[in-house]
């Protein structure tokens, strides 16, 4: 049995998150058109014959921003890359950036990274890639490139053949069956945020968090309450928006994920709470999910 930690990197908003889903075939990370929508490490599990792969999503390395918070996602990343078996690094096509060279030099000597080149399908002819393959083949330090299209699932199953052949010999970590190590409150509290990121503008989500306050399993649904944090009162008067239609919306979005996901009829009830400061808060951090 071939089992190992693979983790995904990359700056933000290449793919990761996506690529991710449909390896293990499931959502588990959240997606938007924003960068930086993944805040803590997500595991997702794919079993086949004779290989297990524990996928390590990782938030996008950044460096244009400072505090408690993007602190604790860059160190999700490095600490990822110290207790993986292989790394794949995803960049987009026909880019490379002083952000991707950044996060190359991240990676430790002695790991030879595989390239996945994401979103090919935004490439309007082949031939364009031609410059762009060869560009990177000169980079050395890849063990191999792949060219895919996470969002249209192409080509990746030469990817997942690669990955698993190249893993080490040991004893399967999870249960077949399982499909993440993180609970389905964890994946509440993530489907919330992700109609954050998909309603609001540009600034908002990025000064919110969600709390998980109550998840009961009753006869009939799962009653789920969660309170949204923001940093002031002007924030909060947009998120709940003109008597509670914003709020609203978000909250019948999210709802419908979280049934699809677990199966089940769910009461979802949403309150806001000024908190300000909160990303600075290292208690209520570590509450939700981040590590120092």
């Amino acid at each position: 049995m071939r089992v190992g930690r693979i983790a995904l990197v990359g700056r933000p908003n290449v793919g990761k998150s996506t690529l991710l889903n449909q390896l293990v075939g499931q959502k588990l990370s959240i997606t938007s058109r924003r960068a930086q929508t993944t805040r803590v490490q997500v595991q997702g599990i794919l079993t086949m014959p004779e290989v297990q792969m524990i996928f390590v999503d990782t938030p996008g390395f950044q460096q244009q921003y400072g505090g408690m918070l993007y602190r604790s996602m860059n160190r999700s990343v490095t600490d990822a890359l110290g207790t993986v078996d292989q790394v794949v690094m995803v960049v987009e096509a026909l880019r490379w950036t002083p952000a991707d060279q950044a996060i190359l030099l991240q990676i430790p000597a002695g790991i030879r990274p595989l390239l996945v080149i994401n979103k090919v399908d935004r490439v309007a002819s082949s031939e364009r890639m031609i410059p762009y393959l060869q560009a990177r083949q000169e980079e050395t330090r890849f063990s191999a490139i792949f060219p895919v299209s996470a969002l249209q699932r192409s080509c990746l199953d030469p990817l997942v053949r690669y990955l698993g052949q190249h893993l080490p010999e040991g004893p399967l970590q999870y249960e077949p069956d399982q499909v993440s190590d993180r609970t389905e409150r964890f994946f509440v509290g993530e489907f919330i945020r992700e109609q954050l990121f998909r309603q609001l503008g540009d600034e908002l989500p990025y000064a919110t968090a969600v709390m998980i306050d109550r998840y009961v399993q009753e006869e009939r649904l799962i009653r789920i309450e969660a309170t949204l944090l923001v940093d002031n009162p002007g924030q909060k008067a947009i998120l709940i928006g003109q008597q509670g239609s914003r709020l609203k919306a978000i909250g019948t979005a999210a709802r419908l994920q979280i049934e699809k996901f677990l199966g089940s009829k769910v009461y979802l009830g949403l309150w806001v709470k000024v908190k300000s400061g909160w990303a600075e808060d290292g208690t209520l951090l570590k509450q939700l999910g981040h590590d120092f």
